[in-house]
């Protein structure tokens, strides 16, 4: 469904279009507000015709995590979780991976946690010596001499011929014990060399070997509640309130709890719980590389046997999706449904507290600055270190609340050296000249109900200039600071008012104040990046970032640049023969 700006707002699927669509224009009172809402934007429908149910479930899962229908759930997390990769390759590799590839590498996880996948890295790397480089001993690669890791024992050398690969083999069977659980041969082998190191009064090695041990139990320690055999499976729990859903999943792997996540759905349409549980199914195995062979829930999803045809395709063997009865299975998602619905009453609560809490402190400052209404808050910062890359922010609160979408950017144009006020007035000219111009363009057309500028008497004095020459009558305040560049209060009407720290009002003031701060110190400290970054290739024609890339991936440095030929310059990717004598004749001036 599209609305009049060809905007993508709800994706559906349906064996029979005609009912699909009908449902949505009979009778008005039988529809619940937010439907109604949706259908009075609806301006045309496109549809895509396809072999099966199958076909439709994949197709609909891809569209709304492309698009983000309006209308539609959303999972906003399409994180991958990671894994411990033991590549197939002489003397293997351990790395952290998020994506499983038929490589013919061992693969363990996944992780809900990328921090314990670096500690088990770490952890074996600091007991075994293990090979961190890149080199491709399949083709014989060799070095003149070896790494710094080989000097400090974190490596046998295989680079420079020393190393037994049969030893180094050995050490990865004993890591792939541990993935497996199996950690009893480990630690008796570091305990051993404690007491060994102790005994020799090494016991700085010794206390390195004791951390070693502590790190191993608190990695298992994570994975500590058993469950139900030796198998992988998810258990996942869905619970609602008004327009919230809480969903929560639990990662079981070889019979243990490894980690869970919890997702908070907002929800535009009446759905019921078995419709939210079958959206969130489809959207978060679409993005996930591994799907275990049972997924246990509270209640049966929306088109059960439809998802369970799709992930078995994705998993390439059956699958099965299961609302267990009895047993350890149904002791598992009782918990996790307990877990669910505590998270969704605290999340209520918190968002109950923080409209409480707004609404307070808006009454709060409108009394203070005897201001009716106000909606529309635009908070107004300027950064640069030295009077260099100067910028400006803008930032929107809504209702009280945070207004992203609506925050704008400014690059210093007009302006040089450290001069704030003129900065500022640029910042409001280009502003307010956009909401003369693009009212009917909506993109600075809304009119705030009060202005703040980061500073004081000087910055409200200039903004007040600004708004006089557009005959704009908008309040402006100061949001002032102590000695300390704490928020102390308010300048407004050419008195300062101060704002007791505990109430409401002085809690959204300071936010706004910090918010600006880090959204204009943000843009500035990017363009300091891209500064630093610029390469002398920078100022030859014709050369953009990609032709730079290319070059110093090619050749390896810039002095390298200038002592090659026309030819083999132009041996380069993306350089032609009448660029590469530019490039040659740059460096020969």
């Amino acid at each position: 469904m599209k609305d009049t700006s060809e905007t993508i707002i709800y994706v559906g699927k349906a064996k029979s279009l005609r009912k699909r669509v009908r449902q949505y224009f009979q009778n008005k009172n039988n529809l619940h507000p937010k439907v109604l809402a949706m259908v009075s934007h609806i301006e045309r429908f496109d549809y895509v015709l396809v072999h099966n149910e199958v076909e439709a479930l994949v197709l609909e899962a891809n569209l709304i995590k492309e698009y983000h229908p309006h209308y539609n759930i959303l999972l906003r997390d399409d994180k991958q979780y990671p894994y411990i990769k033991i590549t197939n390759e002489k003397y293997p590799r351990l790395l952290k991976v998020r994506r499983l590839s038929k490589d013919g590498a061992q693969y363990f996880g996944p992780y809900p946690s990328a921090g314990a996948v670096n500690d088990m890295i770490t952890m074996f790397e600091n007991i075994y010596p293990l090979r961190n480089c890149t080199m491709n001993f399949e083709k014989n690669e060799t070095r003149k001499r070896p790494c710094l890791n080989y000097f400090l024992g974190k490596c046998l050398g295989p680079c420079v011929g020393k190393g037994d690969e049969e030893t180094y083999l050995s050490y990865i069977k004993e890591i792939v014990e541990v993935l497996k659980g199996n950690s009893r041969n480990m630690e008796a082998m570091l305990i051993k060399n404690m007491h060994e190191a102790s005994q020799k009064m090494e016991f700085e090695r010794a206390a390195r070997i004791r951390d070693m041990i502590n790190h191993i139990d608190v990695i298992l320690e994570k994975q500590s509640i058993t469950t139900v055999d030796d198998l992988d499976m998810d258990g996942i729990a869905v619970t609602s309130q008004g327009n919230l859903s809480e969903v929560q999943i639990f990662f079981v792997r070889g019979g243990k709890i490894v980690g869970r996540e919890e997702y908070l759905l907002h929800t535009e349409l009446e759905e019921t719980d078995e419709e939210i549980l079958s959206a969130f199914i489809k959207q978060f195995y679409m993005q996930m590389n591994y799907v275990p062979g049972t997924v246990v829930t509270n209640i049966e999803p929306g088109e059960k046997s439809q998802i369970e045809d799709f992930l078995a395709q994705k998993r390439g063997k059956t699958m099965k999706i299961q609302v267990p009865k009895r047993g350890r299975k149904k002791s598992l998602i009782d918990m996790i449904y307990v877990n669910a619905k505590e998270s969704l009453v605290r999340e209520i609560n918190k968002k109950d507290r923080a409209c409480r809490e707004k609404n307070t402190a808006i009454k709060q400052l409108e009394q203070l600055l005897e201001i009716p209404n106000i909606y529309r808050i635009e908070a107004y910062d300027i950064s640069n270190i030295s009077g260099t890359l100067s910028v400006g922010s803008m930032i929107v609160y809504e209702d009280g609340k945070k207004t992203p979408r609506e925050y704008r950017k400014f690059r210093i144009k007009t302006i040089q050296g450290a001069d704030d006020y003129g900065s500022l007035k640029e910042v409001l000219l280009r502003r307010f000249n956009h909401y003369i111009k693009d009212a009917e363009e909506n993109k600075f057309s809304k009119k705030p109900d009060i202005l703040m500028m980061d500073g004081g008497k000087g910055q409200v004095r200039t903004a007040l200039e600004v708004l006089n020459k557009f005959n704009l009558d908008i309040p402006v305040c100061g949001l002032v600071k102590d000695d300390k560049h704490n928020t102390r209060g308010i300048i407004f009407n050419q008195r300062e008012i101060l704002l007791p720290v505990t109430s409401e009002a002085f809690r959204l003031v300071y936010d706004i104040q910090e918010e600006a701060h880090r959204f204009a110190i943000n843009y500035h400290r990017s363009l300091r990046k891209k500064e630093m970054v610029k390469s002398v290739l920078d100022e030859i024609p014709g050369v953009g970032k990609t032709r730079r890339n290319n070059l110093l991936n090619h050749f390896g440095s810039v002095v390298k640049i200038k002592e090659a030929t026309v030819e083999e310059i132009e041996s380069v990717q993306g350089i032609s023969h009448s660029l590469a004598i530019v490039i040659y004749e740059f460096f020969r001036r």
